[in-house]
């Protein structure tokens, strides 16, 4: 049985909000318990819609009152993650995206913007757009009703120059777990006007202790726009077999190292393509998964799609300037004869391709999520190991990771994100939700996934809800020093427990 609200704290909170401001109704509850994930869904106690920074110190304040825990969330989906679910069903969720979400400047000169929680990437966009286009936010390939702030402090990122979004941020706000605001950076300084224009400020860098962590809400955050090239120009190579891995690697290494490219390169499995643009072919495969590769084979010839695709883009002031730059990439990845070149052009055609265009382009796009629909039942999660740029290494993860999803009835669905040194190998484990058997394989999976790689020394960056406390557990000392930093900054312990495994 989940646990009522507590009438003195909801009272207490719409004396201090009013009473719109908080929903303890069963439809909203289930609305935001639900998730993607194997374990099931978690209901929280109820919502909380603050509008103000104030409001959410309010909130943190009452919450100490009463000892209520409190669950922040954003905007958008964050779909094999855990969605708005909370930690524990004990907690009340603080929707920053409901009402806080507020663009509070752009300087078109000095390229940033100041934002609340509650800004997504379409949001944002728009206003770039009816300003003309000066400035080119980096996105994800997510929904675009995902929140800039959200996947900042999740340690997110995108495929443009400016992939990195906690190294394109800069100075927070954040209500502390007794509800005091700290501003971090050049925000430090009361009345300071280089707040998101100098990164480090004075003193420690603090900055770092609100990604991945449970240590404060952020309110309010900086983030660094790129000025919009005038003409970009993506590249696609398809290649035909599995094992073709290897030498990609090898070609994508140097690439990023001199900087010839300048977003990071995607690396997608067959399945990963197909997932945009078919479903599981139920009837021509009899039901088995994963799918056999005589019939992944005709899959990829009828969609145009490789074992394996290759994008970037690259970026100048006119198509003569790019075109130097194209012939070298062309030349570097067509040499070995095992590479297909899909152009910019016929990419816009493609549907699966179009995805990569759009993100290069730093223009927000829902057709990834399609990926979503690939197996009935809507069940998801993601798996995020790090992966060495060396074609070698890269081989055994494909190896180990086809095994393990295999041994469970899984797909292999991947998504490699390589910059220069490190690729992030976005697994995606898509199973049916309704089936409590293919959803306890999903979390087996997932868990067997997780132990085999820590084993062999490659951890993962992001972790969902259901499996934030066992990838907590694996690190040495780290736990420990953040439970201490916990009890520093949140001494009453209401804000998230639980959250990246951290108490």
């Amino acid at each position: 049985m989940d646990p009522p609200a507590p009438t003195p704290f909801v009272d207490d909170l719409r004396a201090a909000l009013g009473d719109d401001a908080v929903d303890v109704t069963a439809a909203t509850r289930e609305r935001y318990g639900r998730n993607r994930l194997p374990l099931g869904d978690r209901l929280p106690l109820l919502v909380v819609y603050p509008d103000n920074t104030a409001a959410v110190q309010s909130t943190v304040r009452l919450a100490n009152r009463h000892g209520v825990a409190l669950y922040p969330v954003s905007t958008g989906e964050n779909s094999g993650l855990g969605l708005r679910s909370p930690s524990h069903r004990s907690c009340a969720v603080v929707d920053l995206g409901a009402r806080m979400n507020r663009i509070l400047g752009v300087d078109e000169v000095l390229c940033t913007a100041e934002l609340e929680p509650g800004v997504s990437y379409q949001q944002l966009y728009d206003e770039l757009e009816r300003r003309g286009h000066p400035l080119m936010l980096d996105t994800t390939s997510g929904p675009p009703d995902g929140g800039i702030v959200g996947n900042t402090l999740d340690k997110g990122a995108g495929y443009t120059p400016y992939f990195d979004h906690f190294g394109m941020s800069c100075g927070l706000e954040v209500v502390l777990g007794d509800g005091r605001v700290l501003r971090t950076a050049d925000g430090a300084l009361p009345g300071s006007r280089t707040w998101h224009l100098g990164k480090y400020g004075y003193g420690p860098f603090l900055d770092g202790l609100f990604v991945q962590s449970n240590f404060g809400i952020v309110t309010r955050l900086g983030v660094w726009l790129m000025p919009r090239p005038p003409v970009i120009r993506t590249f696609f190579f398809l290649y035909p077999d599995d094992d073709d891995l290897v030498e990609i690697m090898e070609r994508v290494r140097p690439l990023k190292l001199s900087n010839a490219v300048p977003t990071l390169l995607k690396v997608t499995s067959d399945l990963y393509g197909l997932g945009t643009v078919t479903r599981y072919p139920t009837a021509r495969s009899g039901g088995v998964t994963p799918l056999p590769d005589a019939l992944r084979r005709e899959l990829r010839e009828e969609h145009g799609l490789g074992a394996w695709c290759v994008s970037g883009a690259l970026y100048g002031a006119t198509e003569e300037s790019i075109a130097p730059a194209l012939a070298r990439v062309r030349a570097h990845f067509e040499a070995s004869g095992r590479a297909r070149y899909v152009s910019h052009e016929e990419a816009l055609e493609h549907p699966a391709h179009r995805i990569h265009v759009d993100t290069f382009s730093g223009r927000p796009t829902r057709q990834e999520l399609g990926l979503l629909e690939w197996r009935a039942g809507g069940g998801a999660a993601w798996f995020l190991p790090a992966t060495p740029v060396v074609g070698a290494i890269a081989r055994e993860h494909q190896r180990l990771s086809r095994r393990i999803l295999a041994e469970h009835g899984f797909e292999y669905v991947v998504e490699l994100v390589c910059g220069p040194r490190l690729a992030r190998a976005l697994h995606l484990i898509l199973f049916d939700r309704r089936d409590p058997d293919e959803a306890a394989r999903a979390r087996d999976c997932y868990r067997a996934l997780a132990a085999a790689y820590a084993a062999a020394g490659y951890p993962v960056s992001r972790a969902p809800l259901d499996f934030q406390a066992e990838a907590m557990t694996r690190l040495d000392t780290f736990p420990e020093v953040c439970a201490s930093l916990k009890h520093a900054l949140d001494p009453g312990g209401v804000l998230a427990p639980g959250r990246y495994g951290i108490e």
